[in-house]
């Protein structure tokens, strides 16, 4: 891989790293790993970058499987990628201890906007805080704002929310928070 090709792929990890949710953010300062079965990179200041066939990306705790990864620059640096699969999986570390985890059929990244699209099929769930999942989910990176939506075939978005102080199993829930009062 040409040092250039090398600039692209370092992008696309960027790219996911700021898409996923806010993950780890020690991972950005890690060794990006990229296995693919093709690459198609130009050498120049704009020129396009395409993996193909099991694009496998592995940068600390972050880990993205997506059967093509499609990275566009202007001026030398990542402007878009869009990632494909069947679905894309990405699965990361969070600094708060848990582990977001992510598939989509199409995720797209536009850094001019700080947003990531997670198109088709699309799930995002973070244990002890909650997961969306719809056909479509929007996630600004400047202000943290989440959108979904369930599509144009009167599909529905779903969330879930977790409690933050869940009793784990065996134990006995807060009083504030026990389902088993009498309210009559």
């Amino acid at each position: 891989m040409t040092p250039h090709a090398a600039k692209l792929v370092l992008g696309l990890a960027v790219v996911a790293v700021s898409g996923a949710a806010l993950g780890k953010t020690s991972d950005r300062q890690q060794t990006m790993q990229v296995q693919a079965n093709r690459s198609d990179c130009t050498v120049t200041e704009s020129g396009p970058c395409v993996l193909t066939g099991n694009v496998h990306i592995v940068q600390g705790s972050l880990v993205i499987d997506a059967a093509r990864a499609d990275l566009r620059q202007a001026d030398g640096e990542i402007r878009a990628a869009k990632l494909t699969g069947s679905p894309v999986r990405l699965k990361q570390d969070m600094d708060n201890g848990g582990t977001m985890n992510a598939t989509a059929a199409q995720v797209d990244y536009d850094l001019a906007q700080d947003t990531v699209v997670f198109t088709g099929k699309a799930t995002v769930q973070q244990p002890g805080r909650g997961s969306i999942a719809g056909e479509r989910i929007v996630y600004n990176m400047r202000t943290g704002q989440v959108q979904g939506g369930g599509g144009s075939e009167g599909g529905r978005v779903t969330l879930q929310f977790e409690p933050r102080n869940r009793a784990q199993p065996g134990e006995t829930a807060p009083a504030g928070n026990r389902n088993d009062r009498n309210d009559d």
